[in-house]
Order: C-alpha cells, then sequence, then structure tokens
C-alpha cells in the first residue's frame, strides 16, 4: 500500500489551519455582545494606511459601514470554519471562505501592500494554505510528479 503524500500534506495543512481559524474565532467571542473591540482595531488601521489607499477605501466604504456585522461574521465564520476544515466537511468550500476572511483583513490593515506581508505568519502561509485547500490540491503544470 503506497502512502498518499500529497493527500497526507493536505489532510495535515487542513486540520493546522482548522485549529487556527477556529482559535481566532474564539478568542474573538467579545464581539459578539461588543463591536467597539473591532471599531477599535479599524480605528487603529486607518491611522495607519495612507489616505486615497485602497486601505482606507476598503476601511470607509465596506469595513465600517458593516461593522455590526463584521463584528459577529467574523468570529462565526473563522469558528465554524475552522470546525469544518478540521473535521474534513466541505473542505474547499470553508478554505474559500476562511481565505476571503484573512484577505479581507490583510486589505483592510494595509500589511498586504507592504513587505512585512512576505514575513508574518499570518500573512501569506494562512492565505497560501487555504487558498491550496480551496482549489483542492490539484496539480499545477509546473508540478513535479513521480508518476
Amino acid at each position: 500500500m503506497a502512502l498518499d503524500r500529497q493527500g497526507t500534506g493536505l489532510a495535515v495543512i487542513r486540520v493546522c489551519l482548522g485549529t487556527f481559524f477556529l482559535f481566532m474565532g474564539i478568542s474573538k467571542y467579545r464581539w459578539f455582545l461588543d463591536s467597539s473591540i473591532l471599531a477599535g482595531q479599524f480605528s487603529g488601521w486607518m491611522d495607519g494606511v495612507p489616505s486615497g489607499s485602497i486601505s482606507r477605501w476598503y476601511l470607509e466604504q465596506i469595513a465600517l459601514p458593516g461593522l455590526p456585522v463584521f463584528a459577529r461574521l467574523v468570529p462565526l465564520g473563522e469558528m465554524v470554519a475552522g470546525v469544518a476544515l478540521i473535521a474534513g466537511i466541505r473542505t474547499s468550500l470553508f478554505a474559500l471562505i476562511a481565505f476571503f476572511m484573512t484577505l479581507n483583513f490583510q486589505i483592510a490593515s494595509g500589511l498586504i501592500f507592504q513587505y512585512a506581508f512576505l514575513t508574518n505568519g499570518y500573512c501569506l502561509p494562512v492565505l497560501g494554505g487555504t487558498l491550496g485547500l480551496a482549489i483542492g490540491g490539484v496539480r499545477l503544470p509546473w508540478s513535479v510528479s513521480k508518476t
């Protein structure tokens, strides 16, 4: 019996990212009752991004108007996506949801447009891992195969 290395690797990534999202969601449980916590985060990001930037536009036009909804959806989405990834339930769908949640935070904070994006453990590894799970570990044309 041959070991499916690609499948095993994707399962490890799935469980690790699922655990990450589950505990990130749990850490935000207070947002359900107090959206001012998220408002404070948005305020800090507004101070850090330049005027006229994509991040500022995103914060002003999307994030701040949707604050009461996002304060409840983000922790719920992270916890549900985390449990689904750990359990292997509809992995591609929940990995895609987790990818877009993470991408929204990276755009809002402005981090995606900085060099620090490449060295921050919350950024490239999480986005790359969730995107890889979302596409289902499909072998790309440049992938090395031992078949």
